[in-house]
């Protein structure tokens, strides 16, 4: 399979793609940067699962799906451990994105490892 088809057959990887992209910029374009533990947390994890879903795209290894599981589930709980969850709109951007990426995740592993598709893992 060449990139193209990766990026079109392995759809929940591309959106993680996005999700961590999102989740990146999201201190800046939803204003809260100033909230140092939410956007330092903001711009570390969503750098992790983007690299971890493109890499997915390119080799796929089942192992990557679960690391942004484990991920998705830390930033569903991050603004209670990392004491940010006073600020609303950091609060429900981590969780829906921590939701967000365990499901993909988790879609993208059983799809591999249930035999609908040919890569390894």
């Amino acid at each position: 399979m060449d990139a193209r088809q990766n990026i079109t057959s392995d759809w929940q990887d591309s959106v993680n793609v996005l999700l961590g992209i999102a989740l990146f910029i999201s201190p800046w374009a939803l204003n809260y940067a100033t909230e140092a533990n939410a956007a330092l947390n903001a711009h570390i994890v969503g750098a992790v699962i983007t690299l971890l879903a493109l890499a997915a795209l390119f080799a796929f290894r089942v192992w990557e799906e679960w690391i942004s599981a484990v991920l998705g589930a830390w930033l569903i709980v991050a603004p209670w451990v990392l004491s940010f969850s006073g600020h609303a709109v950091a609060t429900r951007t981590s969780i829906a994105i921590g939701i967000a990426a365990i499901v993909l995740s988790l879609w993208s592993a059983n799809e591999h490892t249930s035999g609908h598709m040919s890569a390894g893992g």
